[in-house]
């Protein structure tokens, strides 16, 4: 089948999806050789900035990478930087547990507004409890590792987290349209739209639902959940994972970013998929045991492609067998999950296919 043949059926699907309504506004881009190929916004201006949510989690893993093997280690425990966590059991967090998501508080509270300062991080960790002893099995950390890690950060940066991750990644990079907080209330975002039915699920996924419209808050914006709460087109999305296969800037160790996006640290089974989690210090990894689907990336990605996936089908990844990475946005968070994961492998599946250099749309 041609790549054009897959580019149309692309356009065609994320088209249809919002021409249908089953969702508000999304967008896409696919990026080779450090340049955008193709873009395209549907429901919304061609520039539309969204709400990034779990994909937001390679931005930071990126600036953790920053830090290795120097100041940090995969093996360093975070009782070491943060007092509030020196206590029975949580002594043994270590950042590759954080990065991983074998940390064992997957579901560890923490306020939007809290979570803005140091101090107020630091308050609610103190507070937290272990579901299990850390590194013994995985589960998805949605936003409470992250909030550590953004800790950790600050701690070996002396600097505010997402200051860190303006200075050190995004501007270097010129992604432009990229924010972690920081002004990112002040740029015009389209808001999060509750979309679909609930469906019920027997097993621990995150919950969609209407709390996650707070992210429509230009103080939540300004925030920058370091897990899920960027603001970007999918173009810088694409771009920066371009970067992580490129590093055209020397921003990280080759050794560190070899590590971070291709040596599966994390096999344990997934209690959503029941197929190893394939996690790297911070992404996924499709594998060649078959599975690809299951982790989001789709039938037609190479097995070593890294990536992220985030609330309401959103999906960035990049393959090095291809040189090809891509980022799908919307506005549109989908209660009903199985249609969300079924979207996004579509959509990843035709994007795998359509790689195009000089296309546009």
């Amino acid at each position: 089948m041609s790549a054009d043949v897959d580019q149309d059926k692309l356009l065609a699907l994320c088209a249809d999806e919002v021409a249908s309504g089953r969702l508000p506004a999304c967008q896409l881009a696919l990026a080779r050789d450090g340049e955008v190929v193709l873009r395209a916004t549907f429901g919304a201006a061609e520039d539309a900035r969204f709400t990034v949510f779990s994909v937001t989690k390679a931005l930071l893993a990126a600036t953790v990478w920053l830090f290795l093997p120097e100041a940090l280690r995969p093996e360093t425990r975070v009782a070491e930087l943060v007092p509030e966590l020196a206590r029975e059991g949580f002594d043994e967090v270590t950042v590759e547990h954080l990065l991983t998501h074998t940390a064992g508080f997957p579901r560890a509270p923490m306020g939007l507004e809290e979570g803005a300062t140091s101090e107020g991080r630091r308050a609610r960790f103190a507070r937290w409890r272990l579901d299990w002893p850390p590194g013994s099995r995985t589960e998805y950390h949605a936003t409470s590792a992250h909030w550590v890690l953004a800790e950790v950060v600050e701690q070996v940066a002396g600097q505010d987290y997402r200051e860190v991750v303006r200075d050190r990644v995004i501007d270097p990079l010129g992604l432009s349209a990229l924010r972690l907080g920081l002004g990112a209330d002040a740029c015009p975002v389209l808001d999060v739209v509750l979309v679909g039915s609930p469906t019920e699920l027997d097993i621990p996924v995150v919950p969609v639902g209407a709390h996650l419209l707070r992210f429509n808050e230009p103080a939540v914006r300004a925030v920058g959940v370091p897990g899920a709460g960027a603001v970007s087109t999918a173009d810088d999305v694409a771009l920066l994972y371009q970067a992580l296969l490129h590093d055209p800037k020397g921003l990280w160790d080759p050794a560190v970013l070899a590590d971070g996006t291709g040596r599966v640290r994390n096999t344990l089974p997934d209690p959503w998929t029941g197929v190893p989690a394939n996690r790297t210090l911070g992404l996924s990894v499709a594998g060649d045991d078959g599975n690809a689907v299951l982790r989001s990336f789709g039938q037609a990605t190479g097995p070593r492609a890294f990536g992220a996936t985030g609330l309401g089908g959103q999906v960035a990844w990049a393959d090095p067998d291809s040189g090809v990475s891509f980022c799908f946005l919307t506005s549109g968070l989908d209660e009903d999950q199985v249609a969300s994961f079924t979207r996004s492998s579509r959509i990843a599946t035709y994007a795998a296919r359509c790689a195009t250099p000089g296309a546009t749309a």
